[in-house]
This record gives C-alpha cells, sequence and structure tokens, in this order.
C-alpha cells in the first residue's frame, strides 16, 4: 500500500503559528500529517523562500520580482534556515504530544520541484535560472542533496518513515514554452522532456524513499509523470478534463497512486460531507475503468492546493474532512 493512500494536505498552512499549526495537522491526519508550511512570515517561508534551507553550496537572496541565486549565503539564507528549523522543532513537539513516536504513520515534507525551482529563481544577470542548463543542473542536485539530509533528519527526529513531495506548478507551463523572460526579446524556451525526466528522477533518486508531485495546473504531462520514477501524482481534481483520463488511468495502472484535491481551499458557501467527498474520489476511478477493490490501496484525499490563504478555521475543517472521507475510501470503497 502507497503512504500516499491517505488524507494530507498539500503543505501550506494560513498564520505564522508553527506549534499551534502542526498541532491540528499531527492531530487532525491520522495517517500521513505533513510539515507544514507557514508563507505569512514572509521571506524564506514561502515555497521558493523554503529551498533557502534546503540547497546545499547554492544560497539565495531577495530581488524586487523574488529570489536570486546568490554568490554566498546572507540574511535571507539564514532566515530560511532558522524557519525551517522552527517548523521541525515544532512538529517534533507536537509528535511527541499526540504519541507519534511508535504509531508507524509515516510524515510528509514538502520542497519546490526542480523545474519550479529554476523557473523561479533569477541568475545574476535577471534571467530565469531554467535558461541556463549549467544552472539547472546545479540547482537540481544541490536540491536533491539537499531534500535527503532535511527528510533523514526529520525521520530520526521523529522516529519514523519520512516521504517527500515535490511542488512543481510550473512543470506544464515549462514544458509547453508558456514562461515569460526578462522581455519578450528574452523568451524561455519549452524543456525537452528528456532533461525534464531526468531533473525529476535525480531528485526521487536523491530522496531515497517514496516521492509523491504535486501540481495544481491544467494540462499535466501525463506521458512526462508516467516515464518518470514519481511513486504517486498529487492533483485537483477541479482541473482534470477529459483528456486527463487516459493519463491518469495509465499511472494507476502501472502500481503507482494518486492523491486527490477534493476539498476547497476556502470555506464554501455549502460544505460537503466526508461521504460526498469520498463518492467524488471513487466517481474518478470508476470513471477510468479502475477497480473500487484496489482504490483503498492508490487513493489519497487533500485539499485542492495549500490552505495559506484560508482561515484557520476552515484550514482545521478541511484537513478533518479530508481524514474522514479518506477513512471512507479506505474502509469500504464498494460502499460508497
Amino acid at each position: 500500500m502507497s503512504a500516499f493512500a491517505a488524507a494530507t494536505g498539500i503543505g501550506s498552512w494560513p498564520g505564522s503559528a508553527p506549534r499551534e499549526a502542526a498541532d491540528i495537522v499531527v492531530g487532525e491526519l491520522h495517517r500521513l500529517p505533513h510539515l507544514v508550511e507557514l508563507p505569512a512570515r514572509g521571506v524564506g517561508a514561502d515555497l521558493v523562500g523554503r529551498a533557502g534551507g534546503l540547497l546545499v553550496d547554492i544560497a539565495i537572496d531577495t530581488v524586487p520580482r523574488g529570489y536570486r541565486i546568490a554568490a554566498r549565503p546572507g540574511a535571507v539564507t539564514r532566515r530560511a534556515i532558522s524557519l525551517l528549523d522552527e517548523d521541525i522543532d515544532a512538529i517534533e513537539e507536537a509528535w511527541e504530544k499526540a504519541g507519534g513516536p511508535g504509531s508507524g504513520r509515516p510524515v510528509k515534507v514538502q520542497a519546490p520541484g526542480p523545474i519550479t525551482l529554476a523557473a523561479q529563481l533569477e541568475l545574476a544577470n535577471g534571467h530565469r535560472a531554467l535558461t541556463d542548463a549549467g544552472a539547472v543542473r546545479d540547482l537540481a542536485s544541490s536540491l536533491a542533496e539537499g531534500v535527503a539530509r532535511h527528510r533523514a533528519e526529520l525521520a530520526r527526529r521523529l522516529s519514523t518513515t519520512v516521504v517527500v513531495q515535490y511542488d512543481e506548478p510550473l512543470l506544464s507551463a515549462a514544458l509547453a514554452g508558456r514562461l515569460t523572460g526578462v522581455t519578450a526579446l528574452n523568451p524561455v524556451h519549452s524543456v525537452d522532456e528528456a532533461v525534464a525526466i531526468g531533473l525529476l528522477d535525480e531528485c526521487v533518486a536523491g530522496a531515497g524513499t517514496e516521492v509523491l508531485l504535486h501540481s495544481c495546473s491544467t494540462g499535466l504531462p501525463w506521458n512526462v509523470l508516467q516515464r518518470s520514477m514519481i511513486n504517486a501524482i498529487s492533483v485537483d481534481a477541479s482541473t482534470l478534463g477529459d483528456a486527463d483520463f487516459d493519463g491518469l488511468g495509465e499511472f494507476l495502472d502501472s502500481g503507482r497512486a494518486v492523491v486527490f484535491g477534493l476539498v476547497p481551499t476556502s470555506a464554501p458557501v455549502k460544505q460537503s460531507s466526508a461521504e460526498e467527498v469520498a463518492a467524488a474520489a471513487v466517481a474518478i476511478t470508476d470513471r477510468i475503468g479502475f477497480s473500487r477493490g484496489s482504490v483503498r490501496n492508490r487513493v489519497g484525499v487533500s485539499p485542492a492546493c495549500g490552505l495559506a490563504g484560508a482561515t484557520a478555521a476552515w484550514a482545521r475543517v478541511a484537513v478533518g474532512l479530508c481524514q474522514r472521507a479518506a477513512d471512507a475510501v479506505a474502509e469500504d470503497p464498494e460502499a460508497i
């Protein structure tokens, strides 16, 4: 059974209190809690900023458009490392209070994927790092090593298995050549599929554990995902169109898992029940002809995307709803 056939969160969480967030996530998500990200804390706390606390021998700094690769570690890199350490301390405390040691349940950590990271980080000349093949290779290697160290540290401190999620919201755009350059005269050429697969596989191999790739974007590159070494895919179910179902079916047929983002990231006018969320998950696998008997081992449930923009109240409700829906899928999918 895949570790990702469970309820989990995408990663980001509202507010700026890591201990409170960790208590909720560890308490509500019984099978796959995650290390929270709190982007409201500012520089170094968002998806790309967190990479500053993970990369090995590569530093980052801020520029008006976001982050840039820096010649040496400075205040931004030190802040990213400090915030990450604070988050690890918080989940360790929550884990101890909740009786996590000895429970056998894994924990998930998140990091930007190599292509999104290279697309979001600037070089010294202002261009995306993605435009420089050497810079891309260096970033992927540094990321793979940093994530491996991060995962190993958390596994040691929690005495449990730690799995990894790579966030790749820009993967589809990078492959399709839709990313903008500094000017119209400096286009960002599309990333070759074989190159993308190589970068992803390096990061998967470096993680040394089960790896999930998350993307909320439309037009997922199923050919790339199928040929890569990733173990599972996390998608916003509302983005799935007719063109996605064949690719999703082939991905599941290859023995891998999917986490369906089915719970909205902000409080809806009418809240769905856990049974309705579970039914929505099973309806997707029914459509692609996947047997219900296998669903419990291959399908997880999550919010549609990160919860950084949610209210604190809804974030707690959302992950609890995911947990109850995932329980229903795991216990008796035939009855849904």
